[in-house]
């Protein structure tokens, strides 16, 4: 697919007859393009050929994409080594916050993932044919990026002739620019919406050297798919990776290519996670809606058909012996299964199933294992992810349920399943007694891609929480620069932080775990739920959004989701003294001493999820304390305070 409906020189633009133009760009349109945007191109095409007439060279595109999520900009004028990006809005009289920041995230986008323009200068132009005439004014936005700069229909060259005047930059092949590497790392959620829209998962993967490429995972996981169907094998697949490293990505990919090649697959993507599934679901539904015009409801149950709540999946099948619909199964976040302990109780205060005895791994893969012939699960596994109470089945019960019961099926892995993360400490060997296994590497993505500005992000986390202190130094030394951390004892510090940091649509929002109890003096309150489809979707009208720093995010509403900047709110939870973690659970009026080691590993790393969400950066916001206060006293706080102070993390 060309990356452009038209590009040219600007002498041949300027020679070519109208009509000629409009063919060339409505012939590679691949979509039903609405009349609307038919009559927008044929006045792009009017107005630039009087606004660049009296530029002697230059090359002009028109519906340049941009593939992460399948966008495009309106024209692209390449012209004295600076890129100029405009957006028309035909008509318009006057200039709407959406569209700045529409042009403005082109230009953060080009600047952060398109390898050609990352050294050079990028000039966002917001041009709304019949709004009033503005002052030029040039102010940069960060580096290598102006503020958007808002004209009608005839400020154009005006301002394109100031920026050349102001900036002088040296030539660059425009061809080379044109056809350039791109190295997205979209959100969860575009990443969805855009393999639903029939994306490729090459398209919305990052492709350079240093990180692991989705599509080798995706395709190891079709190849074992294949060989189970034509050998009619029943396998289960473990895919393991560092946080942000596209595990999710993978499975939702999984679930819908399934879908094309074979319906009858019903291949459906299951999580334990109930925000993430309502957000994708809800993002996947507007979107639909959006782009087909279809009806809410419609667009919403099409995208149950292939993201389901685990536990309605497990529920279904309780009162039936009969298989699946599906044969392909993918579990997101396999590792917090439930224990036969807890599954048990569950069952039966719940959904009053008495004498129930297996643990969720047993029952999940029997129920898969009703089908006569082949069926597939694939189990989906990150390190430090238990963060509620009865999810210490983790991979060990996976195996466990496989040895004693269903050593008939295959099993396929990667050899980092004994990283201390997944193992608990048992050894390869131990974990595989009796199970017939096949190590295949590609089941293992090493890279994060969540913090695209630096891969060191999860070892750093991962330092800290462990208190290896020289390691976490290090580490924070070496992505500083590019991924911006900070600490504060202001929450209003914190909150004009991440607004200045944000630019255009960029997420940002408050986190805290769910034990952070006393920090409701603040008013985060944790108790209050959020929403979290409004959280994660909406806009910065809507009181509901994260960008209002009025509600708060746990654990529990942001793992598997991330946004571009956070605030972490630091409660006494939490603590640090003699060198060492201590952890507290906030019950009626005082603090608690944790003992229980479940309950120890499920704070921490409730909090390894709250310093892995953002994508740019964060600002960890920590109380002074009160004396008047005896559950929020200074020395509740000042020891993770000095701590992170000591790994050089910089205050504010």
């Amino acid at each position: 697919m060309n990356r452009a409906y038209y590009s040219s020189s600007l002498s041949d633009f300027l020679a070519k007859d109208d009509s000629s133009i409009y063919g060339d760009i409505a012939g590679n349109d691949q979509f039903a393009t609405d009349d609307l945007q038919k009559n927008s191109w044929k006045s792009e095409i009017t107005i630039l050929k009087r606004e660049l007439s009296s530029f002697k060279d230059g090359w002009l595109l028109f519906e340049y994409t941009i593939p992460r999520i399948g966008n495009r900009i309106d024209n692209v004028f390449l012209y004295k080594g600076i890129i100029f990006l405009l957006e028309f809005k035909v008509g318009e009289k006057s200039y709407p916050n959406y569209a700045i920041e529409q042009v403005t995230d082109y230009a953060l986008d080009l600047s952060c993932f398109h390898k050609e323009s990352q050294d050079k200068l990028l000039v966002p132009i917001l041009i709304c044919t019949k709004a009033k005439e503005k002052p030029i004014s040039l102010t940069v936005l960060k580096k290598n990026i102006l503020e958007t700069y808002c004209c009608n229909e005839n400020g154009i060259k005006d301002y394109i002739d100031e920026v050349c005047k102001t900036y002088s930059k040296p030539s660059f092949d425009e061809k080379k620019w044109i056809n350039s590497i791109y190295m997205p790392t979209p959100t969860i959620i575009e990443a969805a919406q855009a393999l639903y829209m029939g994306h490729n998962v090459k398209d919305i993967s990052r492709n350079d050297a240093s990180a692991k490429n989705l599509n080798q995972t995706t395709s190891a996981i079709n190849r074992i798919i294949d060989y189970s169907k034509a050998h009619n094998k029943k396998s289960i697949c473990f895919v393991t990776g560092v946080p942000g490293a596209g595990k999710t990505l993978a499975g939702l990919n999984i679930a819908i290519e399934r879908q094309k090649v074979d319906e009858n697959e019903h291949a459906v993507f299951l999580s334990g996670n109930g925000p993430l599934v309502d957000v994708l679901q809800e993002a996947l539904a507007r979107d639909d809606v959006k782009r087909n015009q279809v009806k809410k409801s419609e667009a919403k149950r099409k995208a149950k058909e292939f993201i389901q709540i685990i536990h309605h999946f497990r529920d279904d099948a309780i009162s039936v012996d009969t298989p699946p619909i599906e044969r392909v199964a993918i579990f997101d976040e396999a590792r917090r299964a439930w224990d036969e302990p807890n599954l048990a109780d569950f069952m039966s205060r719940k959904k009053g199933v008495l004498d129930f005895n297996m643990s969720e791994p047993e029952f999940l893969i029997s129920i898969l294992d009703r089908h006569e012939g082949w069926a597939t699960i694939v189990c989906l596994i990150g390190g430090g992810q238990e963060i509620n109470k009865g999810e210490s089945a983790g991979i060990y019960g996976w195996f466990e349920s496989i040895r004693n019961n269903y050593s008939h099926w295959d099993v396929y892995l990667s050899n980092k399943i004994t990283d201390e993360e997944y193992s608990k400490g048992k050894t390869f060997d131990t974990l595989l007694e009796g199970i017939n296994y096949k190590i295949e590497e590609d089941l293992h993505l090493a890279v994060s891609l969540r913090s695209f500005r630096s891969e060191n992000v999860s070892d750093f986390v991962k330092a800290l929480l462990d208190v290896d202190i020289s390691t976490a130094k290090d580490l924070y030394k070496s992505f500083k620069d590019v991924y911006p951390i900070c600490l504060t004892r202001d929450l209003d510090v914190a909150k004009n932080w991440v607004r200045q940091k944000a630019k255009g649509s960029q997420r940002y929002g408050l986190t805290a775990s769910s034990g952070a109890k006393r920090l409701r003096k603040y008013g985060i309150w944790v108790q209050n739920k959020v929403d979290a489809p409004n959280w994660f979707l909406n806009g910065k009208d809507d009181i509901r959004s994260s960008y209002f720093l009025e509600e708060t995010a746990t654990e529990f509403d942001i793992q598997g989701l991330e946004l571009d900047w956070t605030i972490l709110c630091w409660d006494a939870n939490l603590r640090f003294n003699n060198n060492h973690f201590e952890f507290f659970n906030f019950s009626g009026t005082k603090w608690q001493n944790i003992n229980s080691e479940d309950n120890i590993l499920y704070l921490k790393n409730a909090y390894r999820v709250l310093l892995t969400r953002a994508r740019q950066g964060f600002i960890i916001f920590i109380p002074t304390g009160d004396k008047s206060d005896i559950t929020m006293l200074p020395n509740f706080y000042n020891g993770i305070y000095e701590y992170l102070k000591e790994i050089g993390i910089e205050e504010i």
